[in-house]
């Protein structure tokens, strides 16, 4: 091989010292390089797996805030549905209080006219009685006695009272 310009124990040579070179290199190199890619790999892949976690918890705290949300709305309906059912419920009730108020005041209001009424009928048989007493007094041409003409006279009227009211 010398022929063609090699030099046989020079290249054996090289290529014991490429091979000591290449095994120390793979024991001193590779498997350190090796060893912090597969670090570098696993770190990715947690960084991966933190990401998804952290997506997934995103996702799930949207819902509860969705929720949340929803659950707040249904309660703001119920409260304004509340509101404007105790609105109605005092509207009602103050409409039954002047009502109530209204037929007190009418009772009380023919309770006074009764009595105006009756005190006008009263004052009707007096005036009737005397007029009555004036005008027996003067047909029969002397003064009777004005005690016993009222309680005949109130008689009277009680008895024609009587019959009209049946």
């Amino acid at each position: 091989m010398e022929g063609i310009g090699i030099n046989l124990p020079l290249l054996v040579a090289f290529l014991v010292s490429f091979i000591i070179l290449f095994v120390s290199l793979g024991f001193v190199l590779y498997k350190p390089v090796l060893k912090m890619l597969d670090e570098r790999q696993a770190k990715i892949k947690d960084s991966m797996e933190q990401a998804e976690q952290i997506k997934e918890q995103t996702a799930r705290s949207e819902e509860e805030i969705k929720a949340q949300l929803e659950k707040a709305r249904k309660e703001g309906q119920d409260l304004i549905a509340q509101a404007a059912q105790m609105g109605e419920s005092l509207k009602e009730e103050s409409k039954e209080g002047a009502r109530q108020e209204a037929e007190s005041l009418i009772a009380k209001a023919r309770g006074e006219i009764q009595r105006e009424r009756d005190k006008a009928i009263d004052e009707l048989r007096q005036e009737f009685a005397n007029i009555a007493i004036l005008a027996a007094g003067k047909v029969i041409n002397e003064t009777l006695d004005r005690k016993k003409h009222s309680k005949l006279i109130d008689e009277v009227l009680e008895e024609s009272a009587i019959f009209k009211q049946d």
